[in-house]
């Protein structure tokens, strides 16, 4: 099967174009978007590697929709819509069975976001997929990590820790399967939350490498610290039921890739915050308060320092 005949059997489906309609599409040397008017583009890319991100035996399904789970991830940090994606598969061989299972679960994460295939590229080599993904914004209306003021409060959506404790299921078991396993090989990107909070929250940012690096992010870029109560950080039932409450704060602290939303709101908008998680069925958890001084300190609830972990390092 030639590269040209892969692309088309697997990667140009119907099931495939779930967002925003392009001009020109899969075909061409380029695709030709639309941008709306009064908008801004939002892009961001990842490279994710066999062993690194995700496991090569995992099943091929799995393999595709937590890599674009996690990308479209970035988009709901910005408030983004999202509307098309580019592919870049290298393979170490056209297996159609795997191909076949890796495009069925790319098409069912991509309605689930709502998200459109324009293009890519395959290569052979060493099993790797690279995704960048697209999407707008009201122009001025972006989330960023630099705008989070002294008082405001800190909020994160979801359960967390969940995503690493699936990983230790995983890493035994490939074919686990329940709400923990599923937490890490179907994350789910918060699009919904992160629209409605354009215009409300002073800073956000998705938890790919664990809570307390990535809202060291919004405290480096808002030069503010942070005072978080370990207590009020939210754990799943299912986490609880396999891992004592203290191993679940540490997987919720540093475990990462949860890819739920870590914000900041002024405390005028904490209630209306808390009413849409009532009104979405998103649940939402208020877990510290911004400072002045700098650097994140997390809580016990006897007034002892909490010291994480270190998060997930790239390098």
């Amino acid at each position: 099967m030639g590269e040209f005949d892969l692309i088309k059997r697997y990667f140009d489906r119907p099931e495939l174009r779930a967002g925003q309609v392009m001009s020109i599409g899969i075909g061409d040397d380029c695709a030709m978007l639309d941008i709306p008017q009064g908008c801004q583009l939002a892009v961001s890319s990842d490279t994710l590697l066999a062993g690194a991100h995700f496991f090569s035996d995992m099943p091929a399904h799995q393999i595709a929709q937590r890599c674009l789970a996690a990308s479209v991830s970035d988009l709901a940090a910005m408030g983004a819509t999202p509307a098309w994606f580019n592919l870049c598969l290298t393979l170490p061989d056209a297996d159609p069975d795997w191909l076949a299972d890796f495009s069925q679960g790319l098409a069912c994460q991509a309605q689930a976001c709502g998200i459109s295939l324009a293009g890519g590229d395959t290569t052979k080599g060493p099993l790797s997929i690279s995704i960048h993904v697209m999407g707008w914004t009201p122009t001025g209306a972006a989330l960023t990590r630099n705008g989070a003021k002294i008082g405001d409060a800190i909020l994160v959506s979801g359960s967390l820790g969940d995503s690493a404790a699936g990983l230790r299921l995983i890493q035994t078991n490939r074919q686990a399967q329940g709400y923990l396993a599923e937490r890490y090989w179907q994350p789910t990107p918060r699009l919904s939350l992160g629209q409605w909070l354009r215009q409300k929250a002073t800073a956000c940012v998705d938890i790919s490498d664990g809570l307390a690096q990535d809202l060291g992010h919004i405290l480096k870029a808002s030069d503010c610290g942070a005072d978080l109560q370990l207590n009020q950080l939210p754990l799943s039932p299912a986490l609880l039921s396999q891992v004592s409450k203290a191993q679940a704060q540490d997987y919720a602290l540093s475990g990462g890739e949860d890819f739920e939303l870590c914000f900041t709101l002024p405390q005028t908008h904490v209630a209306s915050a808390l009413a849409y998680a009532q009104d979405s069925a998103v649940p939402i958890t208020k877990i510290g308060t911004i400072g002045s001084e700098l650097g994140c300190r997390i809580w016990h609830s006897d007034g002892a320092e909490y010291k994480p972990q270190s998060g997930y390092q790239h390098f």
